[in-house]
């Protein structure tokens, strides 16, 4: 979605899709053991979501295509196969940097056009993988947004944001600035096994932590929750008062989706290291990428008192863009659908 309208006449190169992308060349490191990234230049750096979206904001900022994270779940693994790379391997070890962003960007937000309108960041892939590390491209976004009084906000699981929170408070000043971490998973084995190149969940509240003692709100992406892995009330209700100890304002809760070949390399993950779960995980997820309105009624049920208990169900001033982008188009997809999955035994 963020991608649509920005192909580009295609080259004759060996990697047709990056060719079009607007490569510059690619270079591997040993301090990236495994990793490729393809520097690009980019020709905008604003992306329009499309109206019928329905989202709380109109423009997004990816800095990067592809993630290291390499989340099993990543619902932004297909948008790799537009540069003729694969939604597994490829999509977590092929990162595309874009790394003329923050100049493009300055230039998009200085055009007398430009409304001041919410720019969304960490919308597809984290602004803050390992790779920020290498190319600093966020100091030069925020920066931009900032200059151009343009407000913004930010959803990572990378604890590199910590680097630039001095910047941000300084933002803040300027400009309203929301920042969203994602934690979903608070077994330590399990998140490893899931989001193989994430910080751990323990670093993730050091980060929360960070946040709010730099004087900011810090809203808690608690997604995805994971069918018969996540969703137990003790696992939930450790998750919940761990992030409100570390200071968390509130949190958004929601199901896992598996939409397109996101859902193929999940489910190969799954059949390797939770095969009882197989015939569950086709009955939840077998006739649409979304869970049935039975598990997410069951699982609102089950998560709207822990919520409460730990009150982190209306503290924050400022809710995260991009949580409520997903939010709504899960429940728009929701009501499409209906509620035609099969009568399902929750536990």
């Amino acid at each position: 979605m963020r991608w649509d309208g920005q192909a580009l006449d295609a080259d004759d190169g060996a990697l047709p899709g990056l060719e079009r992308a607007g490569l510059v060349r690619s270079v591997q490191t040993p301090e990236f053991e495994g990793i490729t990234f393809h520097e690009v230049l980019c020709k905008s750096a604003l992306n329009k979501t499309p109206e019928e979206s329905q989202l709380p904001f109109r423009y997004t900022v990816n800095a990067f295509r592809g993630c290291s994270h390499s989340c099993r779940y990543c619902f932004a693994r297909p948008t790799h196969e537009y540069l003729d790379l694969d939604a597994g391997r490829d999509f977590d070890s092929q990162i595309v940097v874009k790394t003329n962003v923050a100049a493009v960007l300055r230039k998009e937000l200085s055009r007398k056009s430009w409304k001041q309108e919410h720019v969304a960041l960490g919308t597809n892939t984290d602004p803050y993988q390992r790779a920020e590390g290498r190319y600093r491209l966020m100091p030069g976004i925020i920066r931009a947004l900032t200059e151009s009084a343009t407000p913004f906000s930010i959803l990572t699981k990378g604890t590199l944001l910590r680097r630039d929170l001095p910047l941000l408070t300084l933002a803040a000043q300027q400009v309203a600035v929301s920042i969203g971490v994602s934690l979903a998973i608070h077994d330590a084995d399990l998140q490893k096994s899931i989001e193989p190149g994430t910080p751990s969940p323990r670093a993730r509240l050091d980060l929360i932590r960070a946040i709010t003692d730099a004087g900011m709100t810090c809203n808690v992406m608690v997604a995805p929750v994971i069918p018969f892995l996540t969703d137990s009330a003790r696992h939930l209700d450790g998750l919940l008062e761990a992030i409100a100890q570390a200071g968390a304002s509130k949190v958004t809760v929601l199901p896992m989706h598996l939409r397109g070949s996101t859902k193929g390399w999940f489910m190969n993950w799954l059949s390797t290291e939770h095969p009882a779960l197989i015939r569950q995980y086709r009955q939840l997820y077998g006739r649409s990428a979304y869970v049935p309105a039975e598990y997410k009624s069951w699982l609102k049920a089950r998560v709207d008192p822990l919520v409460e208990r730990h009150g982190l169900a209306g503290r924050a001033q400022h809710r995260d863009a991009g949580a409520a982008g997903r939010e709504e188009a899960e429940r728009r997809e929701l009501v499409r659908a209906g509620s035609t999955g099969p009568t399902l035994t929750l536990f």
